[in-house]
């Protein structure tokens, strides 16, 4: 590994931590000594990187420093095209031109040889049939989830029951056979998940929640047991 490519990889493995990591940590992870390591920080930092912390303590990357992606690995660059064709094939007209545009970035910035995996994939996503109602349901949610607005839905249970329900929307789940809501419901004065396949209407309203989408993810996780 060259030294450019070890400073990206020590970047991206601060980036990828929230709380200070311990300097020996880091060394073993890139294969280097500690002498190695503290020269390296040394220099992210001489390039505007604002790395705190000192030997002993761990260290900790701020937020407002960034280095272009020119060194995705092979792998990386196929993970990123699978993910991208994943989300083409399962979620509305919105997301998918996110997706193509996101996949053309890369493309732009990555030596050829790599490029080249993006046109011409090895892992391959099989895509999803939506319903009609999931496709009309999909961008009302996903504005809804963007602005912390509530939302009005007309639910048909797995009974058939009908019924209508305010919610708070928390998270969308993408599934392979079907995209699921999670919200906190009026009506039932607690944490509920609804199918967008069995959504006859999804109407945006101008009201919010009053707490944060924040508050209720962490909430939420916390409901359904994600935390322990």
């Amino acid at each position: 590994m060259s030294r450019a490519e070890r400073l990206l990889e020590l970047m991206q493995s601060l980036r990828l931590r929230r709380r200070p990591v311990a300097g020996q940590a880091l060394a073993e992870e890139l294969k280097v000594s500690l002498r190695t390591l503290y020269r390296d920080i040394e220099a992210l930092k001489a390039q505007g990187a604002r790395i705190e912390g000192e030997a002993g303590l761990g260290y900790v990357l701020k937020p407002g420093f960034t280095v272009p992606p020119l060194m995705f690995s092979l792998e990386e660059v196929e993970a990123l095209a699978l993910g991208a064709r994943w989300v083409e094939g399962r979620s509305d007209a919105g997301l998918t031109r996110a997706a193509r545009g996101a996949l053309a970035k890369i493309a732009a910035v990555l030596p050829p040889e790599r490029a080249e995996a993006l046109d011409w994939p090895t892992l391959l996503a099989g895509a999803s049939r939506m319903s009609q109602s999931e496709a009309a349901s999909l961008p009302v949610i996903r504005e809804a989830l963007s602005a912390g607005r509530k939302v009005e839905l007309a639910y048909v249970d797995k009974h058939g029951l009908s019924s209508a329900r305010i919610v708070w929307p928390v998270a969308l789940g993408f599934f392979d056979h079907a995209r699921m809501l999670a919200a906190w419901c009026e009506t039932r004065a607690a944490f509920r998940h609804f199918r967008l396949d069995r959504m006859d209407k999804a109407a945006l309203l101008d009201a919010r929640p009053p707490r944060s989408r924040r508050a209720l993810l962490i909430d939420w996780r916390r409901a359904e047991g994600l935390d322990e």
